[in-house]
């Protein structure tokens, strides 16, 4: 990054008056005083200083929401090579996802680099409710439902109380909502399985009072004031 570029970042001054402080030979580079007006700085390397005194770039925090497309992975790296989401939003900055949607579930992903709350969006205690829609293989029974609804026994763990609710029955399969607040990997998919209807396709359509609306497969959009707020108040 340039001298200027950064010093302008930092909320110290604008470019041009920061180009001024570069001319005044009042900044300083590692100690030494730096008067090129192209010079590369690396934020997370270089000691940046105004008149000695440090200057931190001002940490701008970015919130997106994408509807993200089955074939793509949520982690920043992968041994098999496969599509990332962070290759669908471009912007200068290093997000990461709110949570985890597997491989083969689409719809809606935050990402962030606030990692506050990253942490209050994912954390059981702060009980942020999760919408999916759902493809299953036959029809839940009123059994079934509340067993699902009470908490079901998934390999080491019991999952805290959820809600499934039939939208519509297909002749073979049904339409299902289901909502949860935690996030085990893959939970809703062994929820349907472990009460004999595995999921043939699943979407997440809302997280707590973000909703994915209309947004085209593989777009993203920046979250809006209202979502804002409401993020702010978890």
């Amino acid at each position: 990054m340039r001298l200027q570029k950064f010093l302008a970042s930092s909320g110290i001054a604008s470019r041009r008056k920061s180009e001024d402080f570069i001319k005044e030979g009042i900044v300083k580079v590692n100690g030494e005083v730096i008067t090129e007006m192209g010079y590369k700085v690396d934020p997370e390397k270089d000691e940046i200083t105004i008149r000695d005194k440090i200057v931190n770039i001002k940490e701008k925090y970015i919130y997106v929401l994408l509807n993200k497309p089955t074939g793509y992975i949520t982690t920043a790296s992968d041994q098999f090579n496969r599509k990332k989401v962070t290759d669908l939003v471009k912007l200068p900055y290093r997000l990461f996802p709110v949570g985890r949607l597997d491989y083969n579930t689409s719809g809606l992903l935050l990402l962030t680099n606030d990692g506050e709350l990253t942490f209050k969006l994912t954390h059981p205690k702060f009980k942020v409710e999760k919408t999916y829609i759902a493809k299953v293989e036959g029809k839940p029974s009123e059994e079934e439902k509340k067993a699902f609804e009470n908490g079901l026994r998934i390999e080491d763990y019991v999952t805290s109380p959820a809600k499934l609710k039939i939208i519509k029955e297909e002749q073979q399969n049904s339409i299902i909502e289901v909502k949860i607040r935690e996030g085990k990997n893959r939970q809703v998919r062994k929820m349907c399985e472990a009460i004999g209807h595995p999921v043939i396709s699943l979407k997440r359509v809302a997280m707590g009072e973000i909703k994915l609306g209309k947004l085209p497969l593989s777009e993203w959009r920046y979250l809006n004031i209202e979502e804002l707020q409401y993020l702010k108040k978890i």
